[in-house]
């Protein structure tokens, strides 16, 4: 029984790992889709409405962001384009590791040291 919760949590730990670096790379898709459903919500299109502008203008950052790093062959913009996603991905990465750094980090200085590691790593995947 002690073996099989210890797969269990290493499944469970994998898949929230996973899960994690998953959808740093779309922090910024998520955060204007996010932000633009809210916008048309408060302006009157309603709950379909707003979920559907939110879900297009989501897909459609992507998108966008997807063919300008095909199209463009300049190195400057092609670093700048991943740039522009990788920041919230980062800041995500952050506030997720310093969330979960205060599990089993007493220390305020350690859990901001792990916080800025993760938000490297994550920033890095993205």
């Amino acid at each position: 029984m002690l073996a099989f919760g210890l797969v269990l949590n290493t499944l469970g730990i994998g898949f929230f790992s996973w899960a994690i670096f998953a959808l740093a790379v779309y922090a910024l898709p998520f955060f204007v889709a996010l932000s633009i459903g809210t916008l048309a919500f408060r302006d009157g299109a309603g709950v379909f409405g707003a979920l559907l502008i939110g879900v297009a203008s989501g897909a459609l950052t992507l998108a966008a962001g997807r063919v300008a790093v095909a199209f463009f062959r300049s190195l400057a913009l092609r670093v700048a384009i991943a740039t522009v996603f990788a920041v919230p991905a980062a800041i995500a990465g952050y506030h997720v590791v310093f969330a979960l750094s205060q599990i089993g980090v007493p220390s305020s200085a350690w859990r901001h040291v792990f916080a800025c590691l993760g938000a490297a790593c994550i920033s890095g995947t993205a």
